[in-house]
């Protein structure tokens, strides 16, 4: 806060407090210089990324309606530097813009957008970056067969041999549970087994219960 700033909080101390007044001129002058030397890394207002955001007025308010002691400047800047620590703690640096190849600017952009953030002057980041971007449309594309053991072609050409391996996959490419994770308490079969009618035939789909196992399994 600047020497402003800081008068205009020692107001407001005085307005909930009159007894906090300074006697005279000089003391009041003694008070902001104080006041103004110890909150000087400390500002008005700050954002925090879970909504818990710093407001000096508020912590000034707060002391005043729950310590029986005069306010201090130190009840001000110690509860801050908590809230800064958090908010670091919560913090993962972007990924500068500056060309990797010049260390020094790079490494400038990421203490500054740092500094910027302990200060209260940014929102703090709190999504871990693995690149600059999203992927182009070639990365993307190999990035979908990662962990597949046949080819997404050959998969579909052998759906009608494997009815239970294509609804499981079909299952997943929609974002739904997958029914065959836990066992069917209906027909009786094993976890990864498909579900049988009454005359132990295969079925096409899983039986209803069975599904709405799983699904209260991932919501607890």
């Amino acid at each position: 806060m600047n020497r402003q700033e800081v008068a205009a909080l020692l107001a407001y101390v005085v307005r909930l407090d009159p007894r906090s007044a300074p006697a005279d001129e000089q003391a009041a002058a003694d008070t902001l210089d104080q006041w103004a030397d110890l909150l000087a890394d400390v500002p008005p207002t700050a954002p925090h990324p879970a909504g818990m955001s710093w407001d000096a007025s508020r912590v000034v308010r707060r002391h005043i309606a729950t310590s029986p002691y005069p306010i201090k400047p130190s009840d001000v800047s110690r509860p801050w530097h908590v809230f800064r620590t958090d908010v670091l703690g919560r913090h993962t640096d972007p990924t500068p813009a500056a060309d990797p190849d010049n260390p020094a600017a790079w490494r400038a952009e990421l203490l500054g957008a740092r500094q910027a953030v302990a200060a209260g002057a940014v929102m703090a980041s709190t999504h871990r970056e693995l690149t600059g971007g999203a992927p182009g449309p070639e990365v993307a594309a190999r990035l979908a067969t990662v962990g597949r053991r046949i080819p997404s072609g050959v998969a579909a050409a052998l759906a009608p041999f494997r009815p239970l391996r294509a609804e499981r996959d079909a299952l997943t490419a929609r974002g739904e549970p997958d029914p065959y994770d836990e066992p069917c308490t209906h027909c009786g079969v094993g976890v990864g087994e498909p579900c049988r009618n009454r005359h132990r035939v295969p079925r096409a789909k899983a039986h209803p219960s069975r599904l709405d196992k799983v699904r209260a399994r991932i919501q607890r």
